[in-house]
């Protein structure tokens, strides 16, 4: 029922390009109105809409919801099967450097093809407009560019953990680049300088701006991202500072709430921001969606179908104590979990959904799958389940991260008790694991954010090394993908793909470090799963 399709030849797919004079697209929008008004509403859909780069039926295209999967798939904490039906293998084994795979070509892409939309708006409108409502659309427009810019500035230098902010990053594409020929790598903290920049302005117009739903950016979600901008920078009182702005009116997520399958619709209220997937979107091609390669409920899906469940790594699994709701969003070697007790399939309740198995539909649940995302319905086949891009647990834990770094541990070590306290384990002392205070912060991120997109990001910009197992076969990741890697290899930087070096002819492609093989560097640790 599901097509085996080879992924690697992606270089005869090109970016879509053309330029068009301000003065044209002003003129333009003047007299239709809603012309303008589509490309905005665009610019959003395609941020996480199957199909968003190659326009087909590849169901490994889906936008920066597929982008926070892959760049999972790379750290230590997501296993997915070395399976003929794993579209994803490239990440797991780190091939993805490879500038002719589909994966990279896809996550290059993706938020160029963003920060294009969102230069078309911004030209799309007189800089110096006194109506609020055009203001507002800047804003958004530039908070988007940021955030595009804020999926490929970790990937591509190691940036400021290893003082390299004049290091080259990424070309930078604005509204008034001219020459894409031509366009080097910007430095790492001249890209930054971009984000703050666009986030600044954000901030600043989104001022008043109430938005009809939680798809679109206001100012708390602006707040978010310099949050996050300012944690890659190193800046940790001003990340502290905006998330607490960010985060102002939400609330996590209760214990009973997360005690059941849930992050899977924009309603819930510790969402800050996401993405609102509609029925007719996801069926365009439902197999390009979160719901057929992270949820393990889904009636019509690569996860289910195949037995490639998203599961969590077993080593950072056994660090979590049974006191903590989280334990059970992934189900134990005997595939039981609390959260299965409501939770019915084709007639079958509670844990025997695990071993379940229906033909051509459902394979049985591997040890640790995950079934932290749930489903609209259970075994349903719409796949048009929501996605959180900022949830208002991150913020809270970048609030800690920034206090702790910034001097106030007393205050960092509070807040990180109040939550976990009163949100996910009763029992939780930050300092019974014997962590430093900012291996527990990272511990916390890794658990909480588990498949939300930023295992891999934070590995890096806190110079840890890669780890998935410690030696033997101590952990479920599959053989293929068995490997650790230190924090400095070259490796992890990834490639520009050929389209790009084949157009921009002032590129310089990364060129450090080597493939990792199997079982190699067993001794490595990084202070959370040792």
């Amino acid at each position: 029922m599901l097509l085996i399709v080879a992924c690697s030849q992606m270089n005869e797919l090109q970016p879509q390009g053309g330029i068009i004079i301000t003065d044209q697209m002003q003129e333009t929008n003047s007299i239709i109105p809603s012309r303008a008004d589509a490309s905005f509403n665009g610019m959003f859909t395609k941020l996480g809409a199957p199909g968003s780069v190659t326009g087909g039926t590849r169901p490994d295209d889906f936008g920066f919801i597929m982008m926070a999967f892959s760049n999972d798939i790379e750290a230590a904490d997501v296993v997915l099967a070395n399976s003929g039906y794993n579209w994803f293998s490239t990440c797991g084994a780190l091939t993805s450097r490879n500038a002719d795979y589909a994966n990279p070509y896809l996550r290059y892409a993706a938020p160029y093809n963003t920060i294009a939309a969102a230069n078309d708006i911004i030209k799309s409108y007189p800089a110096d407009s006194g109506d609020e409502q055009i203001r507002y659309k800047l804003a958004q427009a530039r908070a988007i560019r940021a955030f595009a810019y804020l999926n490929l500035a970790p990937y591509f230098q190691f940036g400021y953990i290893a003082g390299g902010q004049n290091l080259p990053c990424v070309p930078l594409v604005t509204e008034e680049t001219t020459d894409f020929t031509n366009n080097p790598r910007a430095s790492v903290e001249d890209v930054y300088a971009l984000i703050i920049s666009d986030l600044d302005y954000a901030i600043e117009n989104l001022e008043g701006y109430v938005r009809t739903d939680k798809a679109r950016i206001d100012r708390q979600v602006a707040y978010g991202l310099r949050a996050r901008a300012y944690l890659n920078m190193q800046e940790w009182a001003k990340a502290a500072s905006d998330a607490a702005l960010a985060a102002e009116g939400f609330t996590p997520a209760s214990m009973a709430e997360v005690s059941r399958p849930s992050f899977y619709d924009i309603s819930e209220h510790n969402w800050i921001w996401g993405y609102d997937m509609t029925t007719d979107a996801a069926m365009f091609n439902p197999y390009a969606t979160s719901s057929a390669w992270i949820r393990s409920f889904s009636g019509d899906g690569y996860s289910a179908g195949t037995q490639v469940y998203s599961c969590i790594n077993s080593l950072l699994y056994d660090k979590i104590p049974e006191t903590d709701v989280r334990k059970g969003w992934w189900v134990t070697p005997a595939l039981e979990s609390p959260l299965l007790e409501n939770v019915t399939w084709n007639g079958v309740t509670g844990n025997a959904v695990g071993p379940l198995t229906i033909d051509n539909v459902k394979m049985a649940f591997l040890p640790y799958t995950n079934v932290k995302f749930g489903m609209t319905t259970v075994g349903g086949t719409l796949n048009d389940e929501d996605w959180p891009f900022m949830r208002v647990e991150e913020m809270i834990l970048i609030q800690a991260e920034g206090l702790a770094k910034s001097g106030s541990e007393g205050a960092a070590r509070e807040l990180l008790e109040n939550f976990v306290r009163n949100y996910r384990d009763p029992a939780y002392s930050s300092e019974a694991s014997g962590r430093s205070i900012e291996d527990e912060i990272w511990y916390q991120r890794r658990v909480e954010l588990w498949g939300e997109g930023f295992s891999n990001s934070d590995t890096r910009r806190l110079g840890k090394p890669l780890v998935r197992f410690h030696g033997g076969t101590d952990s479920n990741v599959p053989e293929a993908f068995r490997f650790n890697m230190t924090a400095d290899d070259g490796w992890w930087l990834m490639r520009f793909t050929s389209s790009e070096m084949n157009t921009n002819l002032a590129i310089t492609d990364n060129t450090g470090g080597t493939q990792p093989v199997q079982d190699q560097n067993p001794g490595l640790r990084d202070g959370v799963t040792d």
